[in-house]
């Protein structure tokens, strides 16, 4: 394991040999194999289907995920898939999900879809990937799932086989005894043969039927978060994948690691940062409930599951940690090491008030799907700059560059200026990022640097800290949301002549939802009928805005478009104001303005009496630097 504390650490990694050079397996398989090979009897992965602290789980050894793997994959090749074909999954949190990306990596390609989404969005990932076989849930109490995936199919003509997964396994008399009674029932699906997996899977050898191709290929499809029409899909390479593993593993992790993975499995920070790095270490990855962090009982009874699988890393998102904090830490947690936080901005306050609590070093680090997840942490062997997402990986570049739309540059930063961040490392697929070659047109700079979309820029040290971002996605809670998919419903009223969407501040989320309205003039229409409106035409549910406000003029450019930078600015006024004043914090918001190096940041008037820590204390849990005026 190196030390990994500042950029001469990763300079001197990169010079021991060339990424090429160092490429520890030719396939995921062969990766798992030697895992398996290396610690045959060290746990896995384990799976509980309640949040209980005693509650029963199931466990699986590295050899047995490791069969279980190979059973799955030639599973997939008796169904007729090749290299160049795709099955997907729609499943929550439980050994199986991990098995079918693991097997789908192997046999062909894996397509982790998000259950959440709506079945036409559903069906557009389907058809976009290709995808011929899809494994999910058998109908079960309290999930729409199965149904949902079946509108989806009866979309996506190209599904032939459904396999699915039946959670009864996991439960115990009485449950299991009660389940089958109350089981929903379940509409033929027509034109498509179903299938049990687990069943299916039992028939196949432990060991591949098929030699496997050692070609640096496309493997898994993910697509890029919730958006109407056709959703982005990204493509990732076996030696992508494989060097996700590699480079925790390298500084981080080992084989007694234990994480605990509240994370859907569906999307990359579970699949790579957390399982690829146990498959690269041989640590053991825990998974509490279907839902993960959105489980019932799972917050409340968080730190006793860290206790009771003495969890060495605790994974999870801005979000998760916020309300953590809202639970006493009711348990021995001395196991823990670190906490690894990503996916959405993490308030300073938030992370300084989980330090204090846990006595954790929070690691915040910086990823996106384009690049097959991770980018930069903050080194667990140096310095933590809080607000800033780190240093990048070992043979992992960034750059801060302008570019014109086609790619080209027009200009590099300099030390702490602001402008791109662009990527190149072995996770970055330079001119075949996505599915739909139109969608990589000047994605790229030079042809070799991804643009991001992020704004930032890169200190003295090498850090990187992102000011804002170039795209108007609404993170929510790590979900990215298109804002055409709100501007365009709301447009639809007959009394709407602009919309600007955008992301508010919010404790929980990072951001919500929220929309600024310019209506036709001579109509009229409220903010309630706004609201519902949107609420009835905006297709995707977590797209629905939480706020409306009709404005007599949206702010726009010269030649028309709207200044969401202005939007964002009123935003955070609004939700900063109402925080302070529910709080009882004699401060106000006196304006909101940009800054070349933090990005937005708020100014306040200090009333009589007010401290800095009685602000904090309000405003903690929130991104958007603030200070006091002169």
């Amino acid at each position: 394991m190196h030390r990994y504390a500042d950029l001469k650490d990763k300079a001197d990694i990169e010079a021991e040999m060339p990424w090429e050079q160092r490429v520890p397996a030719a396939t995921v398989f062969e990766y798992l194999s030697a895992t398996a090979e290396r610690f045959p009897d060290r746990k896995a992965v384990s799976f509980q289907l309640t949040s209980g602290a005693r509650d029963p789980f199931e466990t699986l050894n590295w050899a047995q995920l490791r069969d279980k793997v190979a059973q799955a994959a030639n599973l997939f090749r008796r169904l007729g898939l090749k290299d160049s074909d795709t099955v997907a999954y729609l499943l929550p949190n439980c050994n199986e999900a991990v098995i079918v990306f693991l097997a789908g990596a192997t046999a062909c390609c894996a397509n982790p879809v998000n259950p959440l989404l709506e079945p036409g969005q559903i069906a557009a990932i389907l058809r976009e990937t290709g995808t011929t076989v899809v494994v999910t849930l058998r109908a079960f109490p309290h999930t729409d799932l199965p149904q949902k995936v079946a509108e989806a199919v009866a979309m996506a003509p190209q599904v032939r086989t459904v396999l699915e997964v039946d959670l009864l396994r996991y439960l115990t008399p009485p449950k299991s005894w009660i389940v089958p009674l109350i089981r929903p029932r379940q509409k033929p699906r027509r034109g498509v043969h179903v299938l049990d997996f687990n069943a299916e899977m039992a028939r196949e050898s432990t060991r591949l039927t098929f030699a496997e191709s050692r070609d640096d290929r496309y493997c898994v499809y993910f697509h890029t978060g919730g958006t109407t029409g056709m959703p982005k899909v990204a493509r990732h390479r076996a030696s992508g994948i494989i060097y996700q593993g590699w480079i925790g593993s390298h500084i981080i992790f080992d084989e007694t690691t234990v994480m605990l993975c509240a994370l859907p499995m569906f999307h990359v920070f579970a699949a790579y940062p957390v399982l690829m790095n146990c498959i690269a270490s041989g640590g053991h990855m825990v998974m509490p409930t279907p839902q993960g962090f959105r489980g019932d009982g799972v917050y409340d009874n968080f730190w006793k599951l860290i206790e009771r699988w003495q969890v060495s890393f605790l994974i999870g998102v801005p979000t998760a940690l916020a309300k953590l904090m809202q639970r006493p830490v009711n348990a021995d947690v001395s196991s823990l090491r670190y906490a690894l936080c990503g996916s959405a901005a993490l308030p300073v306050e938030l992370t300084h008030k989980f330090e204090k609590a846990t006595g954790l070093q929070v690691l915040e680090g910086y990823g996106m799907t384009e690049a097959t997840c991770l980018i930069s942490i903050n080194p667990p062997h140096g310095p933590n700059k809080s607000g800033s997402v780190g240093i990048p990986f070992a043979y992992t570049s960034v750059r801060i560059l302008h570019c014109a739309p086609d790619g080209s540059v027009l200009k590099e930063c300099g030390i702490d200026e602001v402008g791109e961040i662009c990527v190149s490392s072995p996770g970055v697929n330079p001119g075949e990022t996505y599915t739909e070659p139109d969608k990589n047109v000047g994605l790229f700079a030079e042809g070799v640097w991804m643009r991001t979309g992020d704004l930032g820029r890169i200190d003295a040290d090498g850090y990187v800290w992102i000011t804002g971002r170039a795209k108007d996605l609404i993170i929510r809670g790590g979900h990215n949301i298109d804002p055409a998919t709100i501007e365009e419903a709301l447009a639809a009223h007959p009394a709407v002549a602009f919309v600007g969407a955008i992301g508010q501040p919010d404790a929980m989320s990072g951001e919500l939802p929220c929309a600024y309205v310019e209506l036709i003039k001579g109509t009229e229409v409220g903010q309630n009928e706004l609201l519902d409106f949107a609420a009835r035409h905006v297709t995707e549910r977590a797209a629905v805005p939480k706020y409306i406000e009709i404005m007599p003029e949206l702010p726009k450019t010269a030649v028309g478009k709207v200044l969401k930078n202005e939007l964002r600015k009123s935003a955070i006024a609004r939700i900063y104001g109402g925080v302070l004043h529910a709080a009882d914090v004699p401060a106000v918001v006196e304006r909101v303005f940009e800054d070349k190096k933090r990005g937005l940041v708020v100014v306040l008037a200090r009333g009589a009496g007010c401290t800095d820590e009685m602000v904090k204390q309000a405003l903690g849990d929130y991104v958007v630097p603030w200070q006091w005026s002169d």
